[in-house]
């Protein structure tokens, strides 16, 4: 490979020659080869609509050169457009701040701009990347507004995917409702219910889920850029604070609006921890459900066998014909993630100091990584899992017709105590309940018959009274 020669303040340093970066995001790349990952795309995303909106503030309040500003906002549309994916590079786990970050970006935006204007990369000899591409900025308030951004985005997506299950869920639910099986509360029988019930409160679930994202919103869409260093507005023009609030709610056509104050947006990662709270909320949800389809298809011989999963793969190295809930798996392997990294979250909003909280990469990564993954699996979960289940209809009424949990229904009838018996005796004797009664002849067969009417037992009221 070869190098070009720049320097920063520190002396000079080997750059790849064709690397649209420049030395200080080559000191970040040889400083933190901690991951090997790159940064979520949605932060370059949020980074680069900062950057071209700064230099069209800036632009509009006279202090930033036309042709400059024009050239920074060409080089952002083209690297918005995926042109310099590869040149985004700095690792999630950096220095403090994501000053690492905001100067990759500086840098590869300076770069394109003096080679839009006739120079070579790493001559800066028009554009400079602290000059003129962070103009009235530092990475104080830029990394929290892109972190803003970002998370705003994915969490939109992730909102819409919600919607998507809550739906499929729902018909599932409606799909269902007309197959009674036996209800299980401390994995033992309970009284009746329907199928479709249960798919249905999975469904509302996941609405009141969308429901706690929807209130995390507004909160992220106050922005302290303009803040600068420590909130205070240093060296960033109140005109300027006001316009590029404006260009960014435009460019994203988010309900974004200034900050009413800049020092407490700075220091407070309040917005990201009610997000990732809402995110583990979720996945709680989640892990409930899955373990649920992964009890109800258990089998399909020695389980529940209630349902059927869709079998996606081969289940099994060694045992033949085997097939297992993947997608309910990987939904939980998932969700425990996002556990995790909430408490990541909250640790690392917690160690803010004074005027900022320089443990901000690290909260962004864990955030951004959460949304993501919790969106892919929310769309396989549904496409792959949840619109496929089919119901054991004969196996659900066996179960129903076996189940101690229909004593429950007589305890009106024959008291508590009676009702107490009919259970213990059908669990001793492996007879059902409605033989046990007939047999100590508790109630007549007619009146037995209408007490232990199915459908009627899933809904509110003393089954057989009117």
């Amino acid at each position: 490979m070869s190098y070009r020669q720049e320097k920063d303040t520190l002396g000079p340093v080997q750059v790849p020659a064709g690397a649209y970066y420049g030395a200080q995001t080559a000191r970040a790349v040889a400083n933190f080869p901690i991951s090997g990952l790159k940064p979520h795309p949605a932060l370059v995303w949020g980074t680069l609509i900062i950057k071209k909106c700064a230099a069209k503030a800036n632009m509009a309040t006279g202090r930033l050169d036309k042709d400059i500003a024009a050239a920074i906002i060409r080089a952002a549309d083209e690297a918005l457009a995926g042109t310099y994916d590869g040149h985004f590079v700095v690792d999630p786990f950096q220095a403090g701040a994501g000053t690492s970050h905001n100067m990759n970006v500086n840098e590869v935006l300076a770069n394109r701009a003096n080679e839009l204007l006739g120079s070579p990369l790493g001559s800066y000899d028009r554009v400079n990347a602290n000059d003129h591409v962070n103009m009235a900025q530092s990475t104080n308030d830029v990394f929290p507004t892109a972190m803003r951004l970002s998370s705003l985005r994915m969490a939109i997506l992730l909102g819409e995917e919600l919607d998507r299950l809550r739906d499929a869920l729902r018909n599932k639910g409606r799909e269902f409702d007309h197959i009674l099986k036996s209800g299980r509360t401390h994995l033992q029988d309970a009284v009746p219910i329907r199928l479709g019930q249960e798919f249905e409160a999975y469904a509302l679930a996941m609405e009141k889920n969308r429901a706690c994202l929807d209130r995390c919103l507004p909160g992220l869409c106050e922005i302290g850029l303009g803040g600068t260093a420590v909130g205070t507005g240093l060296n960033a023009e109140p005109a300027y604070i006001k316009f590029v609030v404006e260009e960014l709610a435009a460019d994203t056509l988010l309900p974004l609006k200034n900050a009413a104050n800049l020092i407490e947006t700075t220091q407070n990662m309040d917005p990201f921890v009610a997000l990732s709270s809402a995110l583990k909320g979720l996945a709680v949800n989640l892990i409930r459900i899955a373990n649920d389809l992964r009890l109800l298809s258990s089998g399909p011989r020695t389980g529940f066998n209630e349902i059927n999963l869709p079998a996606l793969q081969p289940g099994s190295s060694i045992m033949p014909g085997k097939v297992n809930p993947v997608m309910a798996e990987v939904t939980d392997m998932v969700c425990f993630q996002v556990i995790g990294a909430d408490t990541t979250i909250t640790l690392a909003a917690q160690a803010g100091q004074m005027e900022l909280n320089v443990m901000m990469p690290l909260i962004a990564h864990n955030l951004l990584f959460s949304l993501e993954i919790l969106k892919n699996t929310i769309r396989q979960f549904r496409e792959t899992c949840i619109a496929g289940i089919t119901a054991n209809e004969d196996r659900c009424r066996r179960f129903l017709e076996e189940s101690v949990g229909l004593a429950t229904v007589l305890a009106p009838y024959v008291g508590y105590a009676a009702a107490a018996e009919v259970a213990r005796e059908s669990t001793a004797t492996g007879r059902s309940i409605k033989e046990v009664i007939l047999a100590r002849n508790l109630l007549s067969p007619e009146e037995l018959s209408r007490i232990l009417d199915p459908y009627p037992l899933t809904n509110p009221g003393v089954p057989g009274k009117a």
